[in-house]
């Protein structure tokens, strides 16, 4: 038994010393030290204290996916005049900064911190990106104060989603610093909401990585998923080990990098949305109901048909077509309006009855064939009965009767 004892109490030994061992090979590994042992970058001190910065730089000849930073170069300055419906009329693409930020939380309010901050914008060596970070909570007043200072250079913000989450988030830690935000000056575009009138019907999601891939063909490699950063600094925080904080960085770059380039790609959709070459039924859609609303109907008619023959799924093919019929009839042209709700009346669909009320109308006022117009409206009666239907079947019917009191008399 004594012998069994003593080999169990020297295991134990072993066990404890390969336990030590391991966390004292850890300890080395996630040893606390300064944040340039693991990030590219020095401290800037300014009169509100200290921060840390880095910068980045992609160079002209260099792309992300398919998109050369060279391309960002040669925006027209009237780009982005059509998708912020004449707000932003002539840009300089140099004076644009794209930001994007990194928040201890989700959901803003007074008690979240946008603890890594990331401006990129176009020089003349390519797309510079600069990080302003703060090590600590004492340190915000000092990466805010260096933030405005650097936006003085720029006329105009660009984000995704930031007009409902980074800027309010940013207005909201400066005037808790006790400081004027830098924003007013400069005119704010956020892209989220031309990608979504343009992607939302081909995409299952429109965010920003989601796009990245399907737009750009950027496929990330372990990246940092974004509800974990929040853990992480606090982390960073608690341990003073930056060496999990370079995948925020690289994430937040990502970010960055890729707003930029679909502010090269999505505007041009609407910029000139006959002549951009869209290979998704989807997306012509979706910019055909965003020209609609603009009031530019023959251009819409055009970007619709074109998805027709792409090929589109079931339920967006009906809506489709029936749009279409619709335009087609605003703009004068009565048979392709006719051809196209007539194609409507041969499937059920969610707008047959629809099609057949539109046909029994054309049939009443114009060809005054009062028969065929009350086939079509019973028709559309037994799809699904409507007060007008109602009144229009009551109408062709006398009509009906009147025509046959004259025919005997």
């Amino acid at each position: 038994m004594s012998n069994i004892q003593d080999q169990l109490a020297h295991l134990r030994q072993r066990m404890n010393a390969v336990t030590e061992a391991a966390g004292a090979a850890e300890a080395v590994k996630i040893a606390p030290g300064d944040v340039t042992d693991w990030l590219d970058g020095a401290e800037v001190r300014t009169a509100h204290g200290a921060h840390f910065e880095s910068r980045r730089i992609w160079h002209n000849h260099q792309r992300h996916g398919s998109v050369y930073i060279s391309d960002l170069q040669e925006l027209p300055g009237d780009m982005l005049t059509a998708i912020s419906e004449g707000q932003l009329a002539d840009v300089d693409p140099r004076k644009v900064a794209y930001l994007d930020t990194e928040t201890t939380g989700l959901a803003g309010g007074s008690g979240t911190y946008a603890f890594l901050i990331g401006v990129g914008a176009l020089t003349e060596a390519g797309f510079e990106l600069r990080h302003f970070f703060m090590r600590d909570y004492a340190e915000e007043s000092s990466q805010l104060a260096a933030l405005a200072e650097h936006l003085e250079r720029f006329d105009v913000l660009v984000t995704y989603n930031g007009r409902s989450y980074d800027q309010p988030l940013l207005e909201t830690r400066y005037r808790m610093s006790r400081m004027r935000p830098p924003f007013a000056r400069m005119t704010h575009f956020d892209l989220l909401y031309g990608a979504r009138r343009l992607y939302r019907l081909a995409f299952e999601s429109c965010r920003l990585v989601e796009l990245e891939s399907q737009i750009l063909g950027v496929e990330r490699i372990d990246d940092v998923p974004g509800s974990m950063i929040p853990y992480l600094y606090f982390e960073f925080l608690r341990t003073r080990s930056a060496h999990r904080m370079w995948g925020i960085f690289e994430h937040n770059a990502f970010d960055i990098l890729t707003l930029a380039c679909l502010t090269g790609i999505v505007p041009r959709a609407f910029h000139a949305p006959l002549e951009v070459p869209l290979h998704r039924g989807p997306e012509m859609v979706g910019l055909a109901r965003w020209l609609r609303t603009a009031g530019r109907a023959a251009e819409a008619v055009v970007l619709l048909r074109r998805a027709l023959d792409k090929g589109l799924p079931d339920g967006l093919m009906w809506r489709t077509i029936w749009d279409c019929g619709l335009l087609e009839k605003k703009l004068g042209n009565e048979p392709a309006a006719l051809a196209l709700f007539t194609e409507l009346t041969t499937a059920r669909n969610p707008h047959q009855a629809e099609a057949l009320a539109e046909l029994a109308k054309y049939y009443e006022h114009t060809e005054k064939n009062y028969a065929l117009a009350l086939d079509m409206t019973e028709e559309a009666l037994r799809l699904g009965a409507t007060a007008e239907l109602e009144r229009r079947r009551e109408r062709l019917a006398k009509r009906m009767a009147t025509r046959r009191t004259a025919r005997l008399i």
